[in-house]
């Protein structure tokens, strides 16, 4: 009885993979000093393949489901060690299973800044971070050229690579598209479909498939960003200026019928270097009728205030009337340099 024992514990006639956790991407069945025997089943569940490797060469591929092993299931196998079509004897393989399961929320990302050339900014330096997503689909070339002989083979050690893989990308996209940084980082969902495209033929070299990939932020250097919020205030001068003389033509009939209220005007518009004459220029812009006028003397802010004070107390008076007061104010207005 021992000795039968004995017997059975040479050869293996089950052969199957029973994930323990996340993150092994190949395992090889532990087979000592054991022979397969003939006929045994092979299990290859879900989400998983099995590869045959005799004495270092690739043999047969198996898909999920499970398999009478013998050498009408193991062509390759049978061609490489030479078996005759009734060859029933236990033999030796190698056997790796490989996990085809979606590898989510695995973080990319530039470690350092790297260096572009942008047709705005010229040579910057920008940083990217994201996610992505694969799953491996050719169990060979993950063998011949990722894995190997090892045990087991985790998602941990090859995560630097993949990573690496789509700065590369990263980079020569940028130089290939040509696109400004301003259109990229505004338009990140493009730009990760981009990004896809170019990492997705690196990954299938390996064996793997890259099924999605999420650009989540795309900036600057602290140094070049603040050079950029500066650029983007200058731009914004334009608007200020108009709606800065929104603001002076609804404050003037305000002011005029308050008492002191056209001088305070004055000092308002006096204060602070040169905005008298900033303010005139805008108004004048506002104000000047689109046909062509004569050339009149130009008047300062600070004359015009106090000429549309004196007049304001010539209606309270009753020396002009609103209508005059108005048609005069108009008039002033446009002598504003």
């Amino acid at each position: 009885m021992a000795l039968m024992d004995f017997i059975k514990k040479q050869f293996i006639d089950i052969l199957q993979w029973t994930e323990d956790g996340d993150g092994t991407l190949a395992w090889r069945f532990p087979m000592a000093e054991m022979e397969i025997q003939n006929g045994a089943s092979l299990t290859v569940r879900d989400s998983q393949m099995a590869l045959f490797v005799n004495e270092g060469t690739v043999a047969d591929v198996f898909g999920p489901g499970m398999v009478k092993l013998t050498t009408q299931t193991l062509p390759v196998l049978t061609y490489l060690k030479n078996w005759d079509k009734l060859f029933e004897s236990p033999f030796k393989s190698d056997v790796y299973f490989f996990s085809t399961r979606t590898q989510l929320d695995q973080k990319w990302g530039t470690p350092n800044p790297i260096t572009i050339r942008d047709k705005e900014f010229g040579i910057v330096r920008l940083r990217a971070f994201g996610i992505y997503s694969y799953h491996l689909t050719d169990p060979k070339v993950f063998y011949q050229k990722i894995s190997g002989t090892r045990d087991i083979y985790t998602r941990e050690e090859l995560e630097g690579q993949l990573r690496n893989t789509m700065v590369a990308g990263l980079t020569d996209l940028f130089g290939e598209s040509g696109v400004a940084f301003i259109d990229m980082a505004a338009n990140q969902d493009e730009f990760g479909k981009a990004m896809l495209a170019k990492a997705a033929p690196m990954f299938a070299e390996y064996g793997l498939a890259l099924d999605s990939l999420v650009v989540q932020n795309v900036s600057l250097p602290e140094e070049l960003q603040k050079i950029l919020d500066q650029k983007i205030g200058m731009n914004m001068i334009g608007d200020m200026q108009r709606y800065t003389q929104y603001q002076v033509a609804n404050s003037i009939p305000d002011a005029a019928k308050n008492e002191g209220g056209m001088a305070a005007m004055g000092v308002g518009l006096g204060a602070g270097v040169g905005f008298g004459q900033v303010m005139g220029q805008a108004m004048g812009a506002a104000l000047q009728p689109t046909a062509p006028a004569p050339a009149a003397a130009p008047m300062s802010a600070d004359e015009v205030v106090a000429t549309l004070e004196k007049l304001h107390g010539l209606v309270e008076k009753g020396i002009l009337s609103q209508a005059e007061f108005d048609a005069k104010k108009a008039e002033l207005l446009k002598k504003l340099s």
